[in-house]
């Protein structure tokens, strides 16, 4: 594979011209890339894997094979979202697979952060290498890679499961077209390659899903927790208008307990912590400032509709210091 490296004098897309012609440059760089093979992509739904899907689509059409993983860390009815979307209503050549149990019990008892990422890049692969067995002519794996995730990655800031090349016993070889782009970029090319806007503009999600969400050691109690936390968390930004103004929304549970009172007795049950913020590139980010009657009503349905659950906290720091994710 040829090393693509974004050029220091290179202009950002602005345009939707400049989008166009990066659209017609990347297609005939994948096509003498790829050929007549065909090519594995980890389509999970989110702006990067759709729109390297739609490029892909259109440069060579059916010889695009898109595999979706449902590992359980995935948001809540998000698979069944993506076969909608991708299968149904994009004419996607789709393959979905259920690894639910497979990734839960490989990330049992880990608490490393970067151990977790690593064990889920690493399923997904093995994943990936399973179904091309089942098919003729598969050499190419295609990935949503994204210049941030290159910077981090090289700068040790967190490791991401698609900027770390393949173990030398897969015979792929990587198509990242979009490898080069910074996040508002790929929007704009999403846009231009005619994905619908809720696709291009849907919130962005981590490789590793909820499991970077639940921290420490993922149990399925409180990986359920994150999960329900979070459709509530997006359900009520959706109401109050703030689904398309807030960048990133999410929920997390941390592995620790707090004490705290429900009908009138004593329980020890987990925090979850809201995170708001706004960026341009995801290279730095900004805190949302989310109105007090709003989160107070978060507050009042996150402790009595999610099991397991005392209090909720909002995590007020910006990137730099933090980064968006907590692992």
């Amino acid at each position: 594979m040829v090393e693509i490296r974004r050029p220091e004098a290179m202009e950002r897309i602005s345009s939707r011209e400049m989008a166009e012609k990066f659209i017609e440059e990347q297609m005939t760089l994948i096509k003498e890339q790829v050929g007549d093979k065909k090519v594995l992509l980890a389509l999970s739904g989110g702006v990067d894997s759709s729109v390297v899907a739609a490029l892909l689509i259109k440069a060579i059409g059916k010889q695009l094979i898109c595999v979706h993983v449902n590992h359980g860390l995935l948001r809540k009815g998000e698979p069944e979202q993506v076969i909608e979307v991708f299968k149904n209503q994009m004419d996607a050549n789709l393959i979905y697979r259920d690894c639910t149990d497979r990734f839960l019990d490989k990330l049992a008892g880990i608490t490393d952060p970067e151990e977790k990422r690593m064990i889920i890049g690493n399923e997904f692969i093995e994943v990936f290498a399973e179904e091309a067995r089942k098919l003729d002519g598969v050499d190419f794996l295609a990935q949503g890679t994204i210049w941030p995730d290159i910077l981090e990655s090289e700068d040790g800031i967190k490791a991401h499961h698609n900027a770390g090349g393949l173990p030398e016993d897969l015979d792929f070889e990587l198509v990242e077209p979009v490898r080069i782009l910074f996040k508002d970029e790929v929007r704009m090319v999403g846009e231009a390659l005619g994905l619908p806007s809720g696709m291009v503009y849907r919130q962005p999600f981590p490789g590793p899903g909820l499991g970077v969400r639940c921290l420490g050691a993922i149990t399925r109690d409180r990986l359920e927790a994150v999960r329900e936390s979070d459709a509530i968390l997006r359900e009520e930004f959706a109401k109050h208008g703030l689904a398309e103004k807030v960048w990133q929304y999410f929920t997390i549970v941390p592995d620790f307990k707090s004490t705290g009172i429900k009908d009138g007795k004593r329980t020890y049950d987990w925090p979850v912590i809201v995170r708001a913020v706004n960026t341009k590139d995801a290279m730095s980010a900004t805190v949302e400032n989310i109105p007090f009657e709003l989160m107070q009503h978060l507050v009042d349905r996150i402790t009595h509709e999610v099991p397991g659950v005392s209090r909720v906290l909002y995590d007020f720091t910006p990137k730099p210091t933090g980064t968006i994710e907590w692992e």
